[in-house]
Formats: C-alpha cells, sequence, structure tokens
C-alpha cells in the first residue's frame, strides 16, 4: 500500500529519510489534499530507473520484431558466422 503524507511531515527530514530507507518505495506527498510530490531513497529511485530502462529496451525490441526490421533467422546467422569465422 502506497505511503501517503501531508506536505507537513516533510519537516522531520531525518524521519522521512528512515521511512524511505526503510519502506524502500516511494512516499507520496500531498499538499491541500491534492498529490504534489514523490520523495524515495535514491536506491529506491535507481531500481525504478534500471526498470524503466528495461522496459524501454523490450518496447524498442518489439516495435523492431513488429515492424520486421533487421530480423534474420537465428539458424542462417549462424551458418553465416561458422562460413565467416570457420572458413
Amino acid at each position: 500500500m502506497p505511503q501517503i503524507i501531508p506536505i507537513r511531515d516533510l519537516r522531520n527530514t531525518n524521519e522521512l529519510s528512515d521511512r524511505c530507507h526503510a519502506k524502500k518505495e516511494p512516499i507520496f506527498v500531498t499538499k491541500n489534499g491534492y498529490g504534489d510530490l514523490v520523495v524515495m531513497s535514491i536506491e529506491t529511485y535507481d531500481k525504478m530507473l534500471e526498470r524503466f530502462e528495461i522496459d524501454a529496451a523490450i518496447a524498442e525490441s518489439e516495435k523492431e520484431i513488429a515492424d520486421g526490421a533487421g530480423l534474420i533467422d537465428a539458424r542462417e546467422a549462424l551458418s553465416a558466422l561458422r562460413v565467416k569465422h570457420l572458413g
């Protein structure tokens, strides 16, 4: 379940830091009852960024497959490599 805190709770930075590191997930900050900020540890941010990059690479690969761009049969590629490198 996501952690949601009011903006006034940002005053206690040590407690906020401890919560970010303990839960290893973002904390959502509200202002006047509406979402305003997201706070997270660097470790959580790095993991999130890594997942995003992996998802983006998969999406790009899936698009290339759908477009049929630059795809070759694996057996053909291995045969070509054998001929090239083994003579």
